[in-house]
């Protein structure tokens, strides 16, 4: 990935942070999903009343690209307002699984904006699927 890539979508995650619906854990999530065809979606965690309805900041990226027709992508920001970096969640890496290859990769970061990098086959090296290997 370039830096450019990297810088654009973590300023983006960061400003989708913004939008974040969180009255209940006051825990603001972005991110920005790289598609292979170098358009960015953007996500926020959307909170709700009955937590299982709860949608993360990652799903709410990828359902949106999912949704105008993406169907390959390349890369994803995720931003917190924590002071750690932060990954997606167990059901958001399955999520990416259904579109994403293990070399997929994922920047976290947390509030100071620093990034790790990972891949998505080191955060979920067994991940479920019906589709043929």
């Amino acid at each position: 990935m370039s830096d450019s890539d990297i810088k654009r979508l973590i300023s983006a995650a960061e400003q989708a942070k913004t939008h974040a619906y969180v009255p209940y854990s006051g825990f603001h999530v972005g991110a920005a999903l790289l598609c292979a065809d170098g358009s960015v979606y953007t996500g926020c965690n959307i909170e709700n009343a009955s937590y299982s309805v709860t949608n993360c900041a990652e799903r709410t990226a990828l359902f949106r690209a999912v949704s105008e027709g993406h169907r390959s992508f390349s890369a994803i920001a995720v931003v917190s307002d924590s002071e750690e970096n932060t990954p997606p969640c167990g059901a958001c890496r399955q999520a990416l699984a259904e579109f994403c290859e293990p070399d997929f990769v994922i920047l976290m970061c947390g509030a100071d904006l620093r990034f790790q990098q990972t891949t998505l086959g080191e955060l979920l090296p067994f991940a479920f699927s019906l589709l043929p290997v």
